[in-house]
């Protein structure tokens, strides 16, 4: 049983920079694909940012290219998310996501889910 928990959320202001870690459990990182995604209150959960299972792709929501950085640390089986320029529309409870396979942006693809940690982003 694969189990991810997520960490490092908080409040800054706009601007400022941010990173998110995800802890994977019960398997090995290095065997699954990883992903960010993000809901604010009153709206879907959207696709952030994805991992492939060996690290050497990576793709990005149009929203936060340039601006936010996946990456994993296979040996610590921890995935991280780094938002630099943060914006307050960058507001919402981020979720780690893993699956079996290629990445995807599509959530329904994702087997595994964290709890999701808070980032709020005040102007």
């Amino acid at each position: 049983q694969v189990q991810l928990v997520e960490s490092g959320g908080g409040l800054v202001q706009a601007g400022d920079s941010l990173s998110v870690s995800c802890e994977v459990s019960g398997r090995t990182a290095s065997n699954l694909a990883m992903a960010w995604f993000r809901q604010a209150p009153g709206k879907e959960r959207e696709f952030v940012a994805a991992i492939s299972w060996r690290g050497r792709s990576t793709y990005y929501a149009d929203s936060v290219k340039g601006r936010f950085t996946i990456s994993k640390d296979n040996p610590k089986n921890t995935v991280y998310l780094q938002m630099n320029s943060l914006k307050p529309e960058d507001t919402a409870v981020y979720y780690c996501a893993a699956r079996d396979g290629g990445i995807w942006s599509d959530p329904k693809k994702y087997n595994y889910w964290g709890q999701g940690t808070q980032v709020t982003v005040s102007s």
